[in-house]
């Protein structure tokens, strides 16, 4: 899921499980590891029937595919691993709302990726199948958070990655995924504390449009971490987990609330920063205002004597003063600094540094 939010669907009427890979979707690569407590074994580019073929003959095994070009391959993975067409179908599909489901003797779940390339949010659905002793991951394209996945179950590191079960390499998987949102929520915590101080220094209007852009993203994630909530609920009462992983997803639930605490905490920082802005915006026309109301009110007077003796009357002595124009001259000036002083007495005008 990228900047858009246009959803694939099938044409009405379409039946169900229907297999159609979405527009644009990157050619298919699959990656492999088998593993057990002592041996580790990694592969690339293998076909379906390889990866059965380490299923059954290693204690764990991880297949990761990435891109969704092909139909073909995704169908002789639902025949090989017993995959449901629903299943399947909700994989070519990359923008389900996050769950959990059970299919016989294997379980589906879904969540969500997020990252951020180049400035932009990346969110992108994971789909992962977990049967008896293996771990199925669909990806739209390369690249995820599981690199340090990857590098524990090649070192052997922490006490369960090569010992415990699938449902213990599922669970760290939905760490890692939920684990991702943290540094991707201190960038955005980051861009919105320059913005406050941008709003109340010098905002414009491309303030107001970046503080609604981080309103969008939030929002956008806010969506996608949501129903994960209920997924790694209903992940940890499946039958395959262990009561031992459960401790552990009852932590990864708890990582997930603190995100959405975040994203509500960020969410209303980013509201209040329009308010904050629109009342820079008035506080600023306010002061234009004020500056313009006492240059108006001073320039009144002076009108006011330039227009007695702009009339075109016969009998005003002043006019054959000798001293007249500059007498006038002096008095309008006096009238103009004797306001000046009177407004900043009143605390209307301020002398600035």
């Amino acid at each position: 899921m990228h900047e858009s939010h246009k959803l694939t669907r099938h044409p009405p009427g379409t039946a169900p499980g229907t297999l159609v890979p979405p527009e644009n979707a990157l050619p298919t690569e699959i990656q492999a590891m088998a593993y057990d407590g002592e041996r580790l074994i990694e592969e690339t580019v293998v076909t379906p029937e390889d990866a059965r073929a380490l299923a059954d003959h290693w204690e764990h095994v991880w297949i990761n595919v990435d891109g969704l070009a092909s139909k073909d391959i995704i169908e002789r993975f639902g025949k090989l691993f017993g995959l449901h067409a629903l299943a399947l179908e909700d994989v070519l599909n990359p923008y389900q709302r996050p769950k959990a489901e059970e299919y016989d003797s294997v379980s589906f779940i879904v969540t969500h990726m997020v990252r951020i390339e180049n400035g932009r949010l990346v969110i992108e659905q994971l789909n992962m199948f977990l049967g008896r002793n293996f771990i199925l991951t669909f990806q739209d394209k390369p690249g995820d958070c599981f690199g340090p996945i990857r590098d524990r179950i090649r070192k052997g590191a922490g006490r369960l990655i090569r010992t415990g079960g699938a449902d213990y390499l599922a669970y760290a998987l939905l760490d890692a995924v939920v684990d991702s949102y943290f540094p991707v929520l201190e960038q955005y915590g980051e861009w919105i504390d320059r913005l406050e101080d941008e709003v109340i220094g010098q905002a414009n209007r491309k303030t107001i449009e970046r503080i609604h852009h981080i309103r969008r993203k939030l929002s956008r994630m806010r969506h996608a971490v949501w129903p994960m909530r209920e997924a790694i609920n209903h992940f940890a009462r499946l039958p395959c987990v262990t009561e031992s992983t459960r401790l552990y997803v009852r932590d990864c639930h708890d990582h997930l609330i603190q995100i959405l605490d975040l994203l509500e905490a960020d969410g209303e920082r980013a509201s209040s920063l329009v308010e904050v802005y629109l009342s820079s915006v008035s506080n600023r026309l306010n002061e234009v205002m004020k500056v313009l109301t006492i240059i108006t009110t001073i320039f009144i007077p002076l009108s006011f004597i330039a227009g007695i003796y702009g009339m075109n009357f016969d009998h005003m002595p002043e006019l054959h003063w000798r001293y007249g124009y500059p007498a006038v001259l002096a008095l309008m000036a006096a009238i103009a600094i004797a306001l000046v002083i009177y407004f900043h007495r009143r605390g209307w005008i301020e002398w600035r540094k």
